[in-house]
């Protein structure tokens, strides 16, 4: 049996680890080590990125994928689209297409940086910071263990960071028409269909800066704040959502770095009387790798008593096949992990005249 110069360093690392009497599980875990959870880093500025495998031989390679903090997680594939070369410069390097219109599952993820053993750090390297980048963001490392004729498993780490334009923001804009006309009044909402009351939605608000790029800002994380001037037409949420209670119209005033910008809002929509219903995601829990594990919506509530529109997604940790997607339960199978690690799912829901909730988040720790 031959062992590479890595694999042999990390053995006798857990040995001398064992010898030394420490906790050789949480130390020795497949982690990121460049850059530093919660570091600052400048959109567009290339950084060192390095993991620490720990007890787990047999990887291959390494992949890295940003997000932003709520995006959801698509799936890893290191398959090129038509360009053939993943772009360096898009949010999170995401090129994708969707192959299931109806579960919205096959959804494809190009890797910023895949690394191996042979580069320099071993399965590390440059990694690009998004140049259109701002606000909180997850780095997610996945490490691609071959099993011979079992195949294939991964193992994986994430951190958030805080990425900041080293760029002066000089004006903010609204990616819609001006001013914006929301509703088509006398008209019935099926799911979200149609505007109406109750709906939740969020402004397309980008930011304009001095280096040339365009920054997608409407997220709270990026610093941006909102208000309406009519509170009984728009009323404001928390991360940057807005939600319609009557009929009017309002000025929506966005707020970050100094910097303002106002849209005019006309709101006409069917004013039959709609209260907004609630997600309710389930309580957060540990489960062994391997087990099935079930997201229990059904606490969910709409005070009409009406049916709802489920949505589940992951915002958290390495992808998972989420089965029902748009059921009150959805379920997937929990990984293997040689460490706890977080998995983390939002539920969203919506009564048959258009209402939302607004999300609801639930954790599920998967433990070897």
């Amino acid at each position: 049996m031959t062992w590479s110069t890595h694999t042999l360093a990390r053995t006798l690392s857990i040995l001398l680890a064992g010898m030394m009497g420490l906790p050789t599980g949480q130390a020795l875990a497949f982690k990121i080590v460049e850059p530093a959870e919660n570091i600052v880093l400048k959109s567009g500025k290339t950084v060192t990125a390095r993991t620490d495998l720990g007890r787990d031989t047999g990887i291959v390679k390494v992949s890295y994928y940003w997000y932003t903090e709520y995006g959801d997680t698509l799936v890893e594939q290191e398959a090129t689209l038509s360009s053939g070369v993943p772009s360096k410069d898009k949010l999170a390097d995401e090129k994708y297409w969707q192959k299931d219109s109806a579960s919205g599952g096959s959804i494809v993820a190009v890797p910023v940086l895949s690394s191996t053993e042979q580069d320099r750090p071993p399965f590390g390297g440059p990694l690009r910071v998004p140049m259109d980048g701002i606000g909180t963001m997850r780095l997610l490392a996945v490490g691609e263990i071959t099993r011979g004729r079992l195949g294939t498993r991964s193992v994986f780490d994430e951190i958030l960071v805080k990425v900041e334009p080293d760029a002066e923001l000089t004006a903010i804009d609204f990616e819609t028409e001006k001013p914006l006309s929301l509703g088509r009044a006398g008209q019935a909402a099926t799911y979200g269909q149609v505007d109406s009351l109750g709906k939740i939605f969020e402004l397309p608000v980008v930011g304009l800066f001095s280096d040339g790029v365009v920054r997608p800002i409407a997220h709270t994380t990026t610093g941006t704040t909102y208000q309406t001037s009519n509170e009984k037409v728009i009323k404001t949420l928390q991360e940057g959502l807005l939600q319609i209670v009557g009929n009017g119209r309002t000025t929506i005033t966005v707020t970050n770095r100094g910097k303002q910008a106002s849209l005019d809002v006309k709101v006409e929509v069917n004013e039959e009387p709609n209260e907004t219903p609630s997600a309710d995601a389930g309580p957060s829990r540990t489960v062994k790798g391997g087990s099935k594990v079930e997201l229990n919506g059904l606490k969910s509530r709409d005070p009409e008593g009406e049916a709802l529109f489920y949505a589940w997604s992951q915002v958290r940790g390495a992808k998972v096949p989420l089965l029902d997607l748009n059921m009150p339960r959805a379920s997937f199978a929990a990984p293997q992990v040689s460490e706890k690690r977080l998995f983390r799912f939002k539920l969203r829901v919506t009564d048959k005249k258009g209402a939302d909730s607004l999300p609801a988040y639930v954790d599920v720790w998967v433990e070897p």
